[in-house]
């Protein structure tokens, strides 16, 4: 880590470098392959546990998993779910009504057909993601408060990315499945969201995460001094669970 006594009030101490477009479709395989591990693990009575995320059991979720890896590997499938969406919800936010769309279509399906579809899905996802040029990623999209306008690469690379990582999390403690976490993929995820999370609050701070996805971060002097566990991080920062101080600013997932 470089020396915080010579860092501006700007930049963050960190030995992670930034991800890049490939960095962000190598971690979508590796959350992908993960993410399935886990689902293949788990028994018929797990799939109807609730989640973290109101409304969701195991199944909800994976459905909703699903239908974001549908509308990743097509462009016409992207569409469907997005005029079906805002059929669901008028006047609504928009992804609440794709999520309702892609939880619904896939009501009755068996674990064992979820888990298949999503094996399917999820290569021809990762492809199509990464085939994206480099001029269309850089388009403008309109997200909405708090994000406001944003390339479409933050949400082909680092949003769907993010939401499949913390879905996994959510699966692990709904079911009370082991959690992988290495530095190498789990580590550089958390710490863009800690340099996304910094650029929002923009104020001086010290923070260090714990486990094996962790690290310390340090800007400026004299600034908020905060310990917590990477997950648990993460899980603040979304909303799923409370925090004071610097931690109340929202991260997207």
């Amino acid at each position: 880590m470089k020396d915080p006594e010579t860092m501006d009030q700007t930049s963050i101490t960190t030995d992670t470098p930034p991800m890049r477009h490939a960095d962000w479709m190598h971690a979508a395989a590796e959350e992908y392959r993960r993410l399935l591990a886990l689902l293949r693990d788990l028994d018929d009575a797990e799939w109807r546990v609730p989640t973290d995320c109101d409304g969701w059991d195991v199944h909800a979720m994976v459905a909703h998993l699903n239908g974001a890896a549908a509308s990743n590997a097509s462009l016409r499938e992207f569409g469907r779910q997005s005029r079906l969406g805002r059929r669901a919800r008028p006047g609504d936010d928009l992804i609440d009504g794709i999520n309702e769309v892609q939880v619904g279509e896939r009501a009755d399906r068996t674990p064992a057909e979820l888990i298949e579809e999503l094996g399917e899905l999820a290569p021809r996802a990762v492809r199509a993601r990464a085939r994206i040029p480099a001029p269309l990623r850089a388009l403008p999209v309109p997200f909405g408060p708090p994000l406001g306008t944003k390339p479409l690469g933050y949400l082909m690379d680092r949003i769907y990315t993010r939401d499949a990582w913390l879905h996994r999390v959510d699966l692990s403690r709904a079911t009370d499945r082991h959690l992988q976490l290495t530095a190498d993929h789990d580590g550089r995820i958390i710490a863009d969201v800690v340099a996304e999370w910094a650029k929002l609050h923009g104020q001086p701070f010290e923070l260090s995460l714990t486990g094996p996805a962790g690290g310390r971060w340090r800007r400026g002097q004299r600034g908020e001094a905060l310990e917590v566990d990477a997950v648990e991080f993460c899980r603040i920062l979304s909303g799923r669970a409370d925090g004071d101080g610097l931690l109340t600013t929202r991260v997207e997932f």
